[in-house]
């Protein structure tokens, strides 16, 4: 059981709904676009995998209602977090968190039972990127235990013919995931690029995969996160939802 720590906080996701967080394990922009990208059907049954501190599935839970939720962490602090947050929230009875890694997915996921799985893998193949100085954030970023071929198996594995997989990844490594995705019968239907600002390239990626699904890709809209005054988008606003509202803090033009 994870020791209570003082630089813990709890950070509000938007009314009545909060998640403990710490200085190395917390979340970003990039959590809360997947969350919307991927939201689940009702009554589905759903994984996030290396969910850290537990966001994906809080905010499933409060927009979606789904049967159920598993959350995967390889981390025991930041599984430690999430659990309690989601007893917290009142969200244990659909919330479980099991800690392990995803690379023991026979033992650890359903076989082929999953409507949904969401997954925010490691942004840089290993030996590229910038090395985090945190040894947690740094298995956020670059993690030997945690490869896009991990995530393949364990989504082919778990997930029901027709489930979806969604994936947030930079848009440097969008060819290797349609080709490995793809070569693992996980077929990719739906991207969505996201850029900082107009005139600015996409940095990022929203893809939505398959497991036996046809050829067929659509691409949409591209997202931007603020338009040319610095201010959050119409569709970021949607997309924060109340959370913007309780934290309302303003984007910088960086």
């Amino acid at each position: 059981m994870r020791s209570s720590h003082m630089e813990d906080h709890w950070e509000p996701l938007g009314e009545g709904l909060r998640v403990l967080v710490s200085p190395s394990h917390g979340f970003n922009t990039d959590t809360l676009l997947l969350a919307d990208f991927s939201l689940p059907k009702p009554r589905s049954r759903c994984a996030d995998l290396g969910s850290g501190c537990g966001v994906i599935p809080l905010l499933w839970c409060r927009r979606a209602r789904p049967e159920s939720v598993l959350a995967l962490e390889v981390q025991e602090d930041a599984a430690e977090l999430a659990k309690t947050s989601a007893a917290a929230n009142g969200m244990e009875d659909r919330i479980y968190t099991i800690l392990g890694d995803v690379r023991d997915y026979k033992a650890l996921l359903p076989h082929q039972s999953l409507d949904l799985i969401a997954s925010n893998p490691p942004y840089f193949a290993p030996g590229t990127g910038a090395v985090s100085r945190n040894p947690e954030r740094g298995l956020a970023r670059h993690s030997p235990t945690f490869q896009l071929s991990d995530l393949a198996e364990a989504a082919f594995y778990s997930l029901r013919h027709g489930g979806r997989l969604c994936i947030c990844l930079p848009t440097v490594r969008l060819a290797e995931a349609v080709s490995l995705f793809h070569a693992r019968s996980l077929e990719p239907k739906r991207l969505r690029l996201v850029q900082q600002r107009p005139g600015k390239p996409p940095y990022l990626f929203l893809l939505e995969c398959r497991r036996g699904g046809g050829s067929s890709l659509a691409v949409e809209e591209t997202l931007t996160l603020t338009d040319g005054s610095g201010r959050y988008s119409r569709e970021m606003e949607r997309i924060y939802g109340d959370y913007l509202e309780i934290n309302r803090k303003e984007p910088s033009n960086a």
